[in-house]
Formats: C-alpha cells, sequence, structure tokens
C-alpha cells in the first residue's frame, strides 16, 4: 500500500476521533438502536443484517471510512475470506478508537469486487461473529475494483455515539 493511502486512511480515524470521548458510548446513557424487521417484507436476519435502524433523537453520529484487508503492515492477502475477516477487525479497532461498540453501528455499506453468491456465506458469517443479535442494516455493493487493486472487500459504518 502507498504511503499516501496510509496516510489518508490514518487521517480519516483522527479527524473522526478528534473530541470525541473514548468513554462515552450509547449503552451507558441508555440510548439504544432500534432494530425493525417489518413482518411483511423477507426476514433478513438469516444473512447479517436488518432492513431497518431507528437512531435515537438525542444521539449523536460518526461515520467509519471504509475499512479494508490491510493488516497494520499494509499487507493484503489474495484470499477473500481473509481480507473480510480482517476488514472486520480494522472495523472494530475503529470503533474501539471511537469509544463505541458493535451494538452501536446503525448502518454497514460493504463493497465486494468481482461479487458471486460463494462470498456470501464469507460476509454473513463474518457480521454475525461481529455482531450477533444487533444485526445493522447493511447494504452490499458489488464493484469492479477498489482503491487499490489487490482489495477485494471493503466495509464502512454509521455508528451513533451518545
Amino acid at each position: 500500500m502507498s504511503r499516501t493511502i496510509k496516510h489518508l486512511i490514518i487521517g480519516g480515524l483522527i479527524i473522526m476521533t478528534i473530541s470525541v470521548p473514548t468513554v462515552a458510548t450509547a449503552n451507558e446513557d441508555g440510548l439504544k438502536l432500534d432494530i425493525v424487521n417489518p413482518k411483511n417484507l423477507y426476514d433478513p436476519s438469516p444473512n447479517g443484517y436488518s432492513t431497518a435502524v431507528i437512531v435515537p433523537r438525542q444521539g449523536r453520529l460518526a461515520y467509519i471510512s471504509g475499512q479494508g484487508g490491510q493488516d497494520s503492515t499494509g499487507a493484503l492477502s489474495p484470499d477473500f475470506a481473509v481480507q473480510v475477516k480482517q476488514a472486520y477487525a480494522n472495523l472494530r479497532t475503529a470503533l474501539d478508537a471511537l469509544g463505541a461498540k458493535p451494538d452501536q453501528v446503525a448502518k454497514l455499506t460493504v463493497f465486494v469486487v468481482d461479487h458471486d453468491m460463494s462470498k456470501l456465506e464469507v460476509l454473513t458469517s463474518n457480521v454475525k461473529d461481529m455482531f450477533g443479535e444487533s444485526l445493522p442494516a447493511q447494504t452490499l455493493i458489488p464493484v469492479p475494483k477498489l482503491a487499490i487493486d489487490p482489495m477485494l472487500f471493503e466495509v464502512e459504518a454509521v455508528v451513533i455515539l451518545e
């Protein structure tokens, strides 16, 4: 990964964490996301997401930039499953930097290079591992490529802070 890209990624996290208390979380203030899966729509929870999520009126939002499958040295595995697992670990690190937990994530957007149904199982497994029953709303966008050629997956998040 180029030095410029590393600095952009790090810079995005730093900008997002300025003036964010690292001890405040939605759960400490009693704020909770309401998950909505209408009975007259397909139940998406087996696939690792919810139809809609309501953020409390007094909630403050943070937006986490797309996290790819790079490890701390910037290396990317050529394996899709390894990249997805690392991307969710990177997302968890970004949440930790904000003082947030997975159950405070309202929305995920995932980008998958050359998506096919075989990749869906990998995605669903990783989302369920990270979010358990508190499945955020989610959109999957198939793409021909991402910011760097070896990237196969990227996940961005909208998080409630307080």
